[in-house]
């Protein structure tokens, strides 16, 4: 037998699960960016097996993008690395269309090579202008940025847990193809808990969850969920910024083992009629060193003045930010009460149907649950807007517990361009760009939503709608 040609990095699992807990535990202990710039780079330029360095960025509505560097090259010029801003919706126009990325060397992660290919290796970048200042419409830098004042200045650290729940249907591409078939096929016709161990949907979420540990998510349990072929894989808390990155990762992960596996994984919030739709349920802590700042021994439900009135900020400015947290005109079928819709702009320790649950917890546990937003969110956008309402936002002298929020994505985006608020949580630029593609794909849908979902709804979803896509109207 002959050798191969060249031989490309492959990690075992239970490696690679070391390898990116201790690079996460360097991020969560905020190492120094310099001493982690070093040791990456020269982990690159001594490791021959590598040959492509897979950088990503988020646009605007939060696409996951992902470019590919020549290992080598990306050593060389890892300061000077461009791209074609104007390709990217809601990014620069064409007559401003280059931009430049920079590499956030902390969040570098090790890949399993069955599932993106030997050799590689995966980090976040940084979206910069020209000058190589932040470009106001990456909205990771604009969380990363938030908290690490909020650390430096008041000793805080945002925590953040996502429970993500996603559909599996059968066939590669069941999105993009909709506008032809105009149905999905669920892979099982189970629900929460009834799932044998080698039906399609078991075996998805067995695989999808080991490279969850892999990339160091630290998972805590997985399962089905209660609507046929629905799943939920869910992850102990992190910092904010590492957080959004696994939202990320996570349904890029089961985006590619679907895929893999001749399915398709699917975060459209509400995709089928008459079950229940994917929520992006999001729980939030603060606290200064070892203390939660979130929890009073003695306390309403377990929680602090300080926590309650983080409450109510965010009730207050529920249908402000109704459209961050929500961005899809589909995202508003899943706000139907018959489905434990978390519609009502309220707070409760056992109503799902409250826009924000009180978990049972203790000195270490005690959180606030944000449950109406959707898994297609940005999140970075959603995490920091949450955050810096819930820390900044008004304090209202009472909130009306009988107030729902916008049940299609017109009312939300005319709240949304109406607010102060809003348009104090971004620059003037990037809300009007925000709320015009918003606009843009609404407008390319039925305005009253009815009870069918629509094949505009799904065609023109931003997760799902590409550039040839786009233009087929």
């Amino acid at each position: 037998m002959t050798a191969p040609l060249r031989e490309f990095l492959e990690i075992p699992y239970d490696q690679l699960e070391e390898m990116n807990l201790a690079a996460k535990l360097q991020r969560l202990g905020r190492v120094s960016m310099d001493v982690i710039r070093e040791e990456r780079m020269r982990y690159l330029a001594d490791e021959k097996r590598i040959k492509a360095v897979t950088v990503c960025f988020t646009d605007l509505e939060g696409r996951l993008h992902m470019l590919d560097y020549d290992k080598k090259f990306l050593l060389k010029s890892a300061d000077n690395l461009t791209f074609d801003g104007s390709s990217v919706r809601g990014y620069s126009r064409q007559a401003e269309s280059d931009l430049r990325l920079a590499i956030d060397w902390s969040a570098f992660y090790w890949v399993p090579s069955d599932v993106f290919g030997a050799g590689k290796v995966l980090v976040f970048g940084e979206v910069l202008e020209r000058d190589g200042t932040p470009y106001p419409s990456d909205l990771r830098s604009m969380l990363k940025r938030y908290t690490q004042d909020l650390f430096d200045k008041q000793g805080m650290t945002c925590n953040v847990a996502n429970e993500i729940e996603g559909f599996i249907f059968r066939g590669q591409n069941a999105e993009q193809t909709y506008f032809q078939t105009g149905e999905f096929q669920s892979v099982t016709s189970g629900g929460y808990y009834h799932s044998l161990p080698g039906d399609p949907l078991r075996s998805f979420i067995d695989t999808a969850a080991e490279v969850q540990r892999a990339l160091g998510f630290a998972n805590e349990k997985d399962h089905p969920e209660v609507a046929p072929s629905q799943f939920e894989m869910n992850y102990s808390y992190t910092e904010a910024l590492v957080a959004a990155d696994q939202v990320q990762l996570y349904k890029l992960i089961c985006r590619q083992v679907a895929y893999r596996m001749d399915m398709t994984a699917s975060f459209l919030p509400k995709p089928q009629t008459g079950v229940n739709g994917n929520g992006m349920h999001t729980n939030m802590s603060i606290s200064r060193g070892d203390q939660n700042l979130f929890y009073a021994d003695g306390g309403r439900e377990g929680l602090s003045d300080f926590a309650w009135q983080f409450v109510d900020r965010i009730l207050h400015a529920a249908k402000d930010i109704c459209l961050i947290l929500n961005s899809s005109v589909n995202s508003y079928r899943r706000l139907d009460p018959h489905f434990e819709a978390p519609n009502q702009i309220k707070s409760s320790p056992i109503d799902r149907g409250s826009m924000v649950r009180i978990p049972i917890g203790n000195a270490k546990s005690a959180r606030i649950e944000v449950r109406s937003i959707a898994p297609d969110a940005n999140p970075y956008l959603a995490i920091y807007s949450l955050f810096r309402t819930g820390l900044e936002g008004t304090l209202p002298a009472s909130v009306n517990q009988e107030d729902i929020l916008p049940d299609n994505i017109y009312d939300a985006l005319a709240m949304f361009q109406g607010s102060a608020w809003s348009q104090t949580l971004m620059s003037a630029d990037v809300h009007e760009k925000y709320a015009a593609l918003k606009e843009a794909s609404a407008d390319r849908c039925a305005r009253i939503l009815g009870t069918r979902i629509k094949r505009s709804e799904i065609q023109f979803h931003h997760e799902v709608t590409n550039q040839y896509l786009w233009n087929q109207f």
